[in-house]
């Protein structure tokens, strides 16, 4: 704050006060030592002189030739900005686990820290199942679409900082699906595929793992993501996530995201949830556990929250219009009005 510093006790106790300015600080300067009974012109960041104990802003002062008027009420302190107000010498400031924000970044620097210990990127590879696979841009052909699930997974893996190795397509038969997983576990610290997880004679993902490794989570009780196949390849844990693209964009968020953090060295991985006012009807209980696409929004009464009136597991776009998922356990209704469990996306996307 630009302004005037001086010894709180030159300021007479009633009416207007009138000091001698010593001298002119900005930022960067060394100051002298402020004379008895003298204020010092100081500028916003500028090292407060030996012996002042207060500024008094600028605008509350009036300045004339080489003195100073003050002509109101002041406080002892105000407006200095003290050593180790923010952050003591030899305290801790950031805890091991914790993930570098912006806000961290300059944490750091204002420490005079340069370089920090960090874990190196994780390197996952990435590969897609199934014959019926087409890549954009390619000609659309009869029973083939595009591969929306490999894009998917590059942005969530990208926002997490992931180097991923592109593995491409994988072709519906079990030793093309075993010698690719083989391959990627070479490559990679972590494995996932999409597709190829269901109970179809076509589907080879858990063949290929039990034939390979180790197979520990196949299918869970949700809604959508059923078919969701966790395992290790040798020491590479691998997600199979199912090839419904909607199934593939919860499963992750709900569960290779926090695997992803962990491993990454993050120790808080479970996203939060708020409770907030249902505005929409859920008349059928069904038994697995739904992530149902939703969107909060503010009213006068404040936040509420409505869902996409398409929830398949296909209607990608759910995805793009939502902005949080909301919980519906098992055996519920939800009539408008209930308190509903929120997981909002900022929770799930960065």
């Amino acid at each position: 704050m630009d302004g005037y510093a001086l010894r709180h006790g030159d300021l007479v106790s009633q009416g207007t006060t009138t000091l001698p300015v010593s001298q002119r600080i900005i930022a960067g300067d060394v100051p002298q030592a402020l004379l008895a009974g003298s204020a010092a012109r100081i500028f916003t960041g500028a090292s407060l002189p030996a012996g002042a104990d207060t500024v008094v802003a600028q605008e509350q002062c009036l300045a004339a030739h080489d003195h100073v008027t003050i002509n109101t009420t002041t406080r002892l302190g105000q407006h200095i900005r003290r050593a180790g107000e923010d952050i003591e010498q030899g305290s801790t400031f950031m805890q091991a686990g914790c993930r570098i924000q912006p806000q961290a970044m300059g944490l750091i620097a204002a420490n005079g820290i340069a370089a920090i210990p960090v874990f190196r990127r994780l390197k996952v590879a990435l590969l897609s199942t199934g014959n019926e696979l087409l890549m954009p841009g390619e000609a659309m052909q009869a029973g083939k679409f595009y591969n929306a699930n490999h894009f998917t997974l590059t942005g969530l893996l990208q926002a997490l900082g992931c180097e991923i190795v592109d593995l491409g397509i994988t072709c519906d038969k079990l030793s093309a699906t075993v010698d690719a997983f083989k391959y990627a576990s070479t490559k990679a610290d972590l494995i996932i595929s999409s597709g190829g997880v269901s109970v179809g004679e076509e589907d080879h993902v858990k063949a290929a793992i039990e034939q390979l490794g180790t197979l520990d989570i196949w299918k869970l009780n949700i809604k959508p993501g059923k078919p969701l196949a966790f395992g290790h390849i040798g020491d590479k844990p691998f997600f199979g996530l199912p090839g419904n693209p909607v199934s593939l964009f919860v499963t992750f968020c709900l569960f290779a995201r926090p695997f992803i953090l962990s491993m990454q060295g993050v120790e808080n991985v479970l996203p939060q949830t708020i409770r907030l006012s249902a505005q929409f009807s859920h008349e059928k209980k069904g038994t697995r556990q739904e992530y149902v696409r939703s969107y909060i929004s503010t009213t006068d009464n404040g936040s509420v929250v409505t869902i996409f009136g398409k929830q398949g597991s296909g209607v990608l776009s759910s995805t793009v219009w939502a902005n949080s998922l909301t919980i519906i356990p098992p055996t519920t209704t939800i009539i408008p009005g209930d308190q509903v469990e929120v997981i909002p996306f900022s929770e799930l996307l960065t």
